[in-house]
């Protein structure tokens, strides 16, 4: 481009079509970025909704179609058109562009590694703009590293040179001795920068409000994580603040305020439409997958507030440099604070689409979002009118001191009033290398006598090794206020800490590996209770006639009583007509190791719906006459570790409200039967193995577990989450009216030969209780458990003798199902699952043939 010096901003007399490529390609680079962001995260929540592994190479795939999508038409824009001001453009779109391809590496951190994430992001960031600055002075742009008002014409055309008009409205540039920097002219503002020393001036102090301006909705509807991810958090924001601040630097403005006479209108409007598509790319590599998404809305706007407020910072300097000062500092303010609040007050992992549906944190995000939005563009409007008039004067500096106090106040205010102030970390779930031994266990004899000695003796066992085998790390954890949490039923600690703590804990000698047990944030307002609107049944829904179980009642007397159900899930509505009376009372009934309610209560429905499957009257349960007791191990529809271990523990030793599970638990109140409608995925910090010991040893108590297969078919492989695919639960997929394996209930094989599913029982289109007195008709393998355990009590109602014995009860129900029509993915052999028992498993139970067998 030697020899064709770019003419100044839009120059009227230039050819209207680089304008016009400019615009298209802003449009093109909104699209791309909007689309490939969306679809990530779109692409992410289905996966996980089916319950497969994140793709490893997804993100860094998208960013790479980002890069080559927008970057080769801002490249272009960069050096091909004579106006500066396009190219300007088209350098800051290619920087963005190359900016977002290597933050979108980033994501290949799992989400559950959240402070690993944000440190990464952090050093990248500022590597980023370390890189962006060190190029400038490569390529000679001189502007970049020092001039304000835009660089004085050089050789090869690629910096403009405003003009002066004596309105005071745009920067007279002056040569400088060096020649890389103008001089504004200084107009008559009473605040000259630069002669008073490093005070902070006017205009950093008004990006300063503007950002926390911003940051006020997420301090009222977000939460924070633990201390060392908010650090990090603020870290991370910091960094991108820089990265702007390099990127949005003086002669990005420059070719936008030339023009003669200077209008700053068009360094408003225009610049900050440029600086808004730069600031999407930077904002759609800013946080994991799904905490980008509120930062597509909210950064794009603040592009017009910084162009206003880099207009202030050039009409009343002095100084030259001091301007560039503050225009760097105002954009690295404004943008680490509006980048702050999706990385600080919001958990990637709740923007979930398994939380659609309710006033739960997508929900919020979204609201903060769109506050967030409306508050950008109100600081964007007010911003130009107040400094980007012909006639306007900058604040001085104690107004805008004043302005960035009052908005510091009403950020605490906020937080601490409507908001939810605190921490709220995940913490670590640590596995100590020794467990149990109940390989010696001595014969129990039959019924629920042997039953009660059987779990007694596990209970001391297990209570016993724990506490010998976790003294010395509980000391030690004490000592570091980690506020350690004993468990016996898996030999395991819950402790507070982040990657640090981890590595510590790691090394000991007595823990075998270390997860992390996750927390939900807290919401700004109570989800809602879900309801049902089904009418009430009027006799045995069609489940329970599919089954037999009403020919149980009719024809061989049997109903379950005597039999004690326990349900691990969201909770259960005591008060509903259904399920009311089967509750079964006293103080060691009901636990909510989340809330700490003291009566059975649900919000999500979901366990509700699965407890009146098993012992519901009205025709929905299928025992109708068995007790149930509770306990809440899901919130929100997500859970934990520790909190399915807690459910667990309390079902094998029931313990009162407020006792200790080591010296309260009481094994001879222990449910015969155990119903599971859920799995404990790796995002919520589970591995494969965790929950292996609790399984095995209520197994080994004599309690009857029953497991849901899962909702991730029709695919192979697909029971994975604990504790579908152990050995010791019986678990159970999905069938439909017509006894055809449902296309979302999981399929075998899994890891150790064991054949999954066990059994099948009806699971779409089930009617059952929900919250409030109502009815639903729910679909998945969560549905079909709670009958298999309902027949199980059938069962043990019909034969005391057989209670407790595990082994004989399993192979009855296999013998005594029915068959079933498998299902598959495709007619390719790779999708029939080895064979037809890794898709339908024995087949539907039969309650009428299984209580046959029983009483013989």
């Amino acid at each position: 481009m030697q020899g064709q010096p770019a003419q100044p901003g839009f120059s009227d007399r230039s050819s209207p079509w680089p304008v016009v490529a400019a615009v298209l390609v802003g449009c093109w680079t909104v699209a791309v970025t909007v689309g490939t962001q969306t679809g990530g995260w779109l692409t992410d929540q289905v996966l996980l909704s089916f319950g497969r592994d994140r793709l490893g190479w997804l993100w860094p795939v998208l960013g790479l179609a980002t890069v080559v999508l927008a970057g080769t038409p801002a490249l272009l824009l960069a050096v091909l058109p004579r106006s500066g001001a396009v190219r300007a453009t088209g350098r800051a779109w290619l920087i963005g562009a190359l900016a977002l391809g290597v933050l979108t590496l980033l994501r290949v951190v799992p989400p559950v590694h959240h402070e690993a994430y944000l440190a990464a992001l952090a050093g990248a960031a500022l590597l980023s703009a370390l890189a962006v600055r060190w190029s400038a002075r490569r390529w000679a742009y001189p502007g970049l590293v020092g001039s304000v008002g835009g660089p004085a014409p050089t050789g090869d055309g690629d910096a403009t040179r405003p003009e002066a008009t004596g309105n005071g409205d745009a920067t007279r540039p002056e040569a400088t001795r060096d020649g890389d920097a103008t001089r504004p002219a200084a107009t008559g503002n009473s605040e000259p920068v630069g002669r008073r020393g490093r005070r902070t001036g006017p205009v950093p102090l008004l990006a300063v409000a503007a950002g926390l301006a911003l940051l006020l909705p997420w301090a009222w509807l977000g939460a924070l994580g633990g201390l060392l991810e908010t650090v990090l958090a603020l870290l991370a924001a910091a960094a991108l603040g820089v990265l702007a601040a390099t990127l949005l630097d003086a002669p990005f403005w420059s070719p936008f305020a030339v023009g003669r006479p200077p209008r700053p209108a068009r360094l408003v409007l225009v610049g900050g439409l440029v600086a808004g598509v730069a600031l999407l790319l930077l904002a759609a590599g800013t946080g994991q997958s799904g905490a980008q998404l509120p930062a597509l809305l909210t950064l794009p706007p603040v592009g017009f507030a910084l162009a206003a407020l880099w207009a202030a910072a050039w009409r009343p300097a002095a100084d030259p440099a001091e301007a560039i000062r503050a225009g760097r500092t105002a954009t690295g303010w404004l943008v680490g604070l509006a980048a702050l609040g999706p990385l600080a007050f919001t958990d990637p992992e709740e923007i979930s689409l398994l939380l659609v549906g309710t006033r739960d944190i997508p929900f919020w995000v979204a609201t903060a979002a769109g506050v967030g939005l409306a508050v950008a563009v109100l600081v964007a409007i007010g911003y130009a009118v107040l400094l980007a008039r012909p006639t306007a004067r900058t604040p001085n500096r104690r107004v805008a001191a004043v302005a960035a106090v009052v908005l510091l106040v009403a950020f605490g205010v906020v937080d601490l009033g409507p908001g939810q102030p605190g921490l709220y970390g995940e913490r670590l779930f640590v596995v100590l290398r020794t467990q149990a031994d109940l390989s010696d266990l001595p014969a129990a004899a039959p019924g629920r006598a042997g039953r009660d000695a059987r779990a007694a003796e596990v209970y001391r066992r297990l209570v016993t090794t724990a506490e010998q085998s976790q003294g010395d790390l509980l000391r030690g954890l004490n000592r570091l206020r980690l506020d350690p949490v004993s468990y016996y039923l898996v030999n395991a600690i819950e402790v507070d800490g982040g990657p640090a703590v981890r590595a510590w804990l790691a090394r000991r000698p007595e823990v075998a590996r270390v997860l992390v047990s996750q927390r939900l944030r807290p919401l700004p307002a109570p989800a809602g209770q879900n309801r049902g609107s089904a009418p009430k049944p009027t006799g045995p829904e069609w489940n329970i006639r599919q089954i037999g179980a009403d020919r149980v009642w009719s024809q061989l007397r049997v109903t379950g009583t005597g039999i004690v159900v326990g349900s691990s899930d969201s909770g259960v509505d005591g008060t509903h007509p259904a399920l009311r009376a089967g509750f079964r009372g006293g103080d060691d009934s009901w636990y909510d190791p989340w809330d700490d309610t003291r009566s059975p209560t649900d919000q999500g429905g979901h366990g509700t719906h699965t407890v009146g499957s098993a012992v519901g009257r009205d025709g929905i349960g299928v025992a109708p006459d068995a007790q149930w007791v509770g306990c809440v191990n899901l919130d929100r529809n997500l859970g934990s570790p520790a909190h399915y271990l807690d459910c667990l523990q309390f079902m094998l030793a029931p313990f009162p409200a407020g006792g200790d599970p080591f010296t309260d638990g009481r094994p001879e109140r222990a449910p015969q039967v155990l119903t599971n409608s859920w799995g404990c995925p790796p995002i919520e910090g589970c591995d494969q193995r965790v929950l292996r010991p609790a399984t095995a040893a209520l197994d080994a108590a004599g309690i009857f577990v029953v497991a849901a297969a899962g909702n991730t078919g029709p695919w192979c492989a697909s029971i994975d989450d604990p504790p579908a695919p152990y050995p010791d639960v019986l678990t159970v997929g999905a069938v439909d009216s017509q006894r055809r394996v449902a296309e979302f209930s999981s399929r075998g094989p899994v890891p150790g030969g064991s054949g999954k599913p066990d059994v099948l029982a009806p699971g779409v289109e089930v009617v059952s209780a929900m919250p409030g007195g109502t009815y639903a008709a729910l679909d998945g393998t969560s549905m079909a458990t709670p009958q298999v355990a309902g027949v199980v009590a059938l069962m043990w109602s019909a034969n005391p003798a057989l209670v407790g014995d595990v082994t004989r009860t399993r192979q009855i129900l296999r013998d005594t199902a029915t068959a079933a029509t498998p299902t598959y993915r495709s007619d390719s052999p790779s999708d029939a699952c080895g064979a037809p028992s890794n898709v339908t498993g024995a087949g539907q139970v039969d309650a009428y043939a299984a209580v046959r067998a029983a009483q013989q």
